[in-house]
């Protein structure tokens, strides 16, 4: 494996900004379509049982610049990112949204380390970490091999503490780039970074299963999700396809980020909308949204809301089932 090093970037946003500045609160609901069939013999969690009848997503906040980025926070509370504003939104049922931290380092990717501090997936090229709210960020890695990462994107943590995360070329220009690859990487309980997958042209969303023994990994410009056995340090090895959402530009949006829930389904942004797959890849779902949506991620107090930042709005949707959240 390479050897690891550290150095600081800038930032050139590759994103189509969409809205404006500002946010708003509830209860308007979104522009989107019934839920297509999937192509596959129903599982065991099927796609009519996922789904409530009478539920639809619902905006929480917006309009904004570019969402990404949400993360639930135990203490019953939605971060999400807007990455050209360079912030960290809050919002809650009784708060609705705010300011939580500004600068970001214009933040893409957020979670949180076994420790509960946030680790944040910067689109200036770094990763950083916040350990209380009100403080600044802490960047705690900008290199590999003692060259600038390329746009860090999105991240995951196993419960034994290793971190994975993905570093497209999104936010930086090709006269800034110093890696010649875009990058899958883990970083190691001690610290140590490596690169471990290069074959995409944009790594974008990774999100591990509930059993943590499958890591999986997309790519914005095909649209292929691959899984990645996990050995038992959480050292991965043997990628296999799994599924394909269509290649960018066939759609609005394209494979973005992923999460999974505790039936072994994988739900991801997608050319069109959100797609949800059985842990076969079998297709279960694809709902088209009216905006592009950007990422996903389990909340409230069963785990049952799917929360989705987009490119205007963030909406929130109860679910019939729960996720995989563990902290």
């Amino acid at each position: 494996m390479p050897k690891n090093t550290i150095a600081v970037s800038l930032l050139t946003l590759l994103i189509l900004v969409l809205g404006g500045c500002g946010s708003s609160d509830e209860s308007e609901t979104p522009v989107y379509a019934e839920s297509e069939a999937g192509s596959g013999e129903a599982s065991s969690e099927d796609t009519v049982s996922l789904l409530i009848e009478g539920e639809a997503p619902a905006i929480i906040s917006g309009p904004h610049q570019f969402t990404e980025g949400p993360y639930w926070h135990p203490d019953g509370f939605l971060l999400f990112s807007d990455i050209p504003a360079n912030r960290v939104y809050r919002w809650s049922e009784a708060d609705s949204t705010g300011i939580f931290l500004e600068p970001s380092g214009n933040t893409n990717g957020i979670q949180a380390d076994t420790d509960g501090t946030l680790l944040l997936a910067q689109h200036r090229g770094s990763l950083g970490r916040l350990s209380e709210a009100g403080r600044p960020f802490e960047i705690f890695l900008d290199n590999f091999d003692g060259k600038r990462f390329n746009s860090p994107n999105d991240l995951t943590v196993h419960s034994n503490g290793t971190i994975f995360f993905t570093d497209p070329t999104f936010g930086v220009r090709d006269e800034d780039r110093e890696l010649d690859f875009s990058g899958i990487y883990i970083i190691t309980p001690d610290g140590t970074p490596y690169v471990f997958y290069t074959a995409f042209d944009y790594p974008n969303g990774i999100v591990l299963n509930a059993e943590e023994n499958r890591l999986f990994v997309n790519d914005s410009g095909a649209g292929n999700i691959l899984f990645f056995e996990l050995d038992n340090d959480a050292i991965p090895h043997s990628p296999q396809f799994f599924a394909n959402v269509g290649e960018m530009g066939s759609g609005l949006g394209a494979a973005d980020g992923m999460i999974t829930d505790v039936h072994g389904n994988l739900y991801t942004t997608g050319p069109r909308g959100l797609i949800i797959f059985d842990a076969d890849g079998q297709m279960l779902h694809r709902i088209p949204f009216g905006e592009q949506i950007t990422n996903l991620e389990w909340g409230g107090e069963e785990h049952d809301i799917l929360f989705i930042t987009g490119a205007d709005h963030v909406f929130k949707w109860r679910m019939n089932t729960r996720g995989t959240k563990k902290r």
